[in-house]
């Protein structure tokens, strides 16, 4: 196997500096998932989302999170197997090393992080790309079109359903069809109306069933029937993944939870080597401060993985 020779302490410098920004990130992830344990009905978290999802330069930020965690995976394994390369053959008697139990389960603990990390990304991220089926919410002003409701209003003085009346207008159009010049466009204009009044019809159902957040900002509980009859008929709409409602239904099941936690358990495992390691790698460690540092990325590695452990145990439980 021919790999490009880059030495071996500048593949760990890349791998320690991508890994000091995923250990940032996290943090960061961990304190914004909090939100989720607020009963304000999804309104922080949802307009949490709803920035992280819809801001450009989040969205240049999130690309680059994406590339920070295909790197940190490439240099990793190319590391390890030039240093499996650099020594084909074992020794014979293992030594007694003074390394940390989490320093040699770096790579493993690094492969189970990938697949939680792919389960994670299925239950949430693939659902924001239209890859996976989930739940969706869409803002009441963007389902508001000023001449269904022109319609409705008609439809209510006549006494009639806007149903019956979009069928009383297709009857008379096609009784008139012959006389009617614009008689293709009339019937493309009806259906077109047709399409909104089921538009209209989410919106009173949504109403009707509770699933409109208090502000009256967002209709929630969306199916990806319901996004897929929005994005068709009125894409400006532009419905969004509803991430507050998947977390408490998934975190609803205790199957679920016990695989996050086992896989913050993993997380832990990796971080707890990987913060003192970066000191380490990066020539920041000193005799005298390493004491400090060791307990400093204990702290960090416990703060954030509970913070994550938190939010999961305490909706299993209703809180």
């Amino acid at each position: 196997m021919n790999l490009p020779k880059i030495h071996s302490i500048t593949k760990k410098i890349c791998v320690a500096l991508l890994g000091g920004f995923l250990l940032v990130f996290l943090l960061f992830h961990a304190c914004a998932n909090l939100c989720i344990l607020r009963h304000d009905d999804g309104a922080w978290y949802g307009a949490f989302c709803h920035f992280m999802g819809t801001n450009y330069v989040v969205k240049v930020f999130e690309v680059i999170l994406l590339a920070t965690i295909a790197l940190h995976i490439c240099f990793t394994v190319w590391l390890w197997i030039t240093n499996r390369m650099a020594r084909p053959v074992r020794y014979h008697q293992r030594s007694k090393s003074k390394t940390h139990t989490t320093s040699k389960l770096m790579m493993w603990s690094g492969i189970l992080i990938f697949v939680g990390l792919f389960m994670h990304f299925t239950d949430f991220y693939f659902v924001k790309l239209g890859w996976v089926k989930g739940e969706y919410m869409v803002k009441t002003e963007n389902l508001q079109d000023a001449e269904m409701v022109q319609w409705m209003q008609f439809a209510d003085e006549m006494g009639m359903t806007l149903d019956e009346f979009i069928d009383q207008l297709e009857t008379e159009a096609s009784e008139y069809a012959d006389e009617n010049e614009d008689a293709a466009e009339t019937a493309a204009y009806i259906e077109n109306m047709r399409s909104k009044a089921g538009v209209m019809s989410l919106l009173q159902k949504a109403y009707a069933e509770g699933n409109v957040t208090k502000d009256g900002k967002w209709i929630r509980h969306l199916t990806y029937e319901d996004r897929e009859l929005l994005r068709d008929v009125m894409p400006e709409s532009d419905p969004e993944p509803d991430f507050y409602y998947m977390a408490r239904e998934k975190f609803s099941h205790g199957y679920i939870v016990l695989m996050y936690l086992l896989f913050f358990a993993v997380v832990w495992i990796h971080m707890r080597h990987a913060f003192p390691s970066a000191f380490q790698t990066l020539g920041l460690n000193n005799t005298k401060y390493n004491g400090i540092i060791e307990v400093l990325g204990q702290i960090y590695a416990w703060t954030v993985c509970l913070m994550f452990a938190a939010v999961v145990i305490l909706v299993y439980f209703g809180l």
